[in-house]
């Protein structure tokens, strides 16, 4: 329970129990006490995989979706480029944190483009003055629009997407419509309305389907993850293949103490229920992971944020925040822990010549490379964390690559749904945000 090692990581939650911090931190006994709550938990997410009940699981098996997602794109980047894609919430924040672990979005590189590959733009939040911008500097011959909703009546994305096509029939490219946008969304449901979908047909624009059972901050390992990953040269195979293995173990495993997401289920709930520990910070130390904690805030806060219940993510990234965020969680109020994803790349970086460092007055840095220092840094925050009677989770990572990257993504997805099953709630629902929607669009038509 404590130490878990996968073929991807190895978690350790020490650093938050009583026998290694202190008093503030619950003791084994308690943590294990709430794992076995979970044991019909893991027999029901066995079940629900052999059955089919959770398709989310089934999701790394499927292949005809990824073959259907490349030809689109391949056929949407003809002569493209730049590649846009419109989504807000679970259709945008999967596909940005995917297009990032790619590097796209690493701070010092100018561009999102690859050699031969257009350039990837994601807006997933809705602006007007960005969007005017946006088609102020837009060639908008050489670009290509993904519009992704799952309902097909997302606001902020039709309105981005709706303004998208306007602004294309304006330029006198209408005939082109069919070729420079591509939909993904619900096939129709009986008795519900898809604007989306209605657009697209009406232009004789092509559409893939969203998967009808697995929602927008879970649909990562969907094509609506998958297809903005393959745009920016990564392997969508193999992160499903990482996110398949997990589910391989959970399969494997008798015991939910032997499996690290119903570990970190059970541990972040016992914080939150037994020690009034309610702010979890999730701080990775890698620009290639520097959107996960955006993805992973709405995936923790919209699946456990009902009727009083859940705790409040907070997204980090080291080391950056430990200059704008570690004085908070080492010296304000004891109501957070941290979770540190912590890469093996010592090797990183070129190494610093010993002249250059004495010169600075930093001999400490002499013949070292970037990724020493960080890795001394994230060794240094967890062990000050627990001096400072601070709950910590680590989570080191051998080797950061796609399959890693799956397994990580159908980790938390699985932890989610662990401490949704503690909290005894629905994790696939939102209902509190409905009502909104309703008044935003009651408010919009009394200004018309």
């Amino acid at each position: 329970m404590i130490e878990l090692s996968t073929k991807f990581y190895s978690q350790s939650i020490s650093g938050c129990l009583k026998e290694k911090t202190g008093t503030k931190g619950p003791d084994s006994a308690t943590v294990s006490k709430w794992l076995e709550k979970l044991r019909p938990s893991l027999e029901n997410m066995q079940t629900a995989y052999k059955d089919g009940a959770l398709p989310l699981l089934r999701v790394p098996e499927d292949q005809d979706d990824l073959v259907a997602a490349r030809q689109a794109l391949d056929a949407l980047s003809k002569g493209a480029r730049t590649l846009i894609f419109f989504g807000t919430g679970g259709s945008g924040l999967g596909g940005r944190m995917l297009a990032q672990f790619s590097g796209a979005f690493v701070p010092g590189r100018n561009s999102a483009q690859m050699p031969g590959q257009p350039q990837v733009l994601f807006f997933d939040n809705l602006d007007g003055t960005t969007l005017d911008q946006l088609f102020a500097g837009l060639d908008l011959a050489s670009s290509r629009f993904v519009l992704i909703s799952k309902s097909g009546g997302t606001p902020e994305t039709l309105m981005q997407g709706l303004t998208a096509l306007q602004a294309v029939s304006e330029a006198g490219l209408e005939d082109r419509i069919p070729e420079m946008f591509l939909g993904l969304t619900e096939p129709y449901t009986k008795g519900r309305n898809n604007g989306l979908r209605d657009v697209c047909e009406h232009y004789n624009i092509p559409v893939l389907d969203h998967h009808t059972g697995v929602g927008g901050r879970f649909s990562v390992l969907t094509n609506v993850g998958m297809l903005p990953a393959i745009a920016r040269g990564l392997d969508a195979e193999m992160i499903r293949k990482g996110a398949a293995q997990m589910v391989a173990m959970m399969m494997e495993c008798d015991d939910p103490a032997r499996f690290a997401p119903a570990v970190g289920a059970a541990l972040n709930v016992v914080l939150d229920r037994e020690m009034n520990i309610r702010n979890l910070v999730l701080m990775p130390y890698s620009d290639r992971l520097g959107q996960f904690g955006a993805w992973y805030a709405q995936l923790w806060a919209e699946s456990l944020g009902k009727s009083g219940n859940g705790s409040t993510p907070i997204a980090a990234l080291g080391p950056v925040d430990q200059h704008s965020q570690l004085q908070l969680y080492l010296d304000g109020p004891r109501d957070h822990m941290i979770t540190l994803l912590r890469p093996e790349n010592a090797s990183s970086g070129p190494r610093l010549s010993p002249a250059l460092a004495e010169m600075a007055h930093a001999p400490a840095l002499a013949g070292h490379t970037a990724g020493e220092l960080v890795a001394a840094e994230q060794k240094a925050v967890a062990d000050v964390l627990i001096k400072s009677d601070r709950p910590v989770r680590t989570i080191d990572i051998p080797e950061l690559d796609e399959q890693t990257l799956g397994a990580l993504i159908m980790h938390f997805m699985m932890e989610t749904i662990f401490a949704a099953d503690l909290y005894e709630i629905d994790a696939f629902d939102q209902p509190a945000v409905e009502l909104g929607k309703v008044l935003t669009r009651e408010y919009l038509t009394k200004t018309d």
